[in-house]
């Protein structure tokens, strides 16, 4: 396939997931906050670490889609 001059109409409408599931990742994460606020900072630190990590799980098929068209590998 040759490179095309445009993007395509896949890769806007994945950059328009990934942001959104950005948007929803951070409002669970900041709808917890009032829990987890209450627990002992050793605590919180590793569940902050998980959950700012834990979003980027999504984006290798989404990535794999934006690109090829498919959402598994082959």
């Amino acid at each position: 396939m040759a490179n095309r001059a445009e993007p395509s109409s896949r890769k806007l409408g994945g950059i328009v997931l990934i942001l959104a599931l950005i948007l929803v990742w951070a409002g669970l994460v900041v709808s917890l906050a009032p829990i987890v606020g209450g627990w002992p900072v050793l605590a919180q630190a590793p569940f902050y670490l998980f959950m700012g990590l834990a979003w980027i799980a999504p984006l290798r098929p989404l990535i794999r889609w934006m690109e090829t068209g498919r959402w598994k590998a082959q």
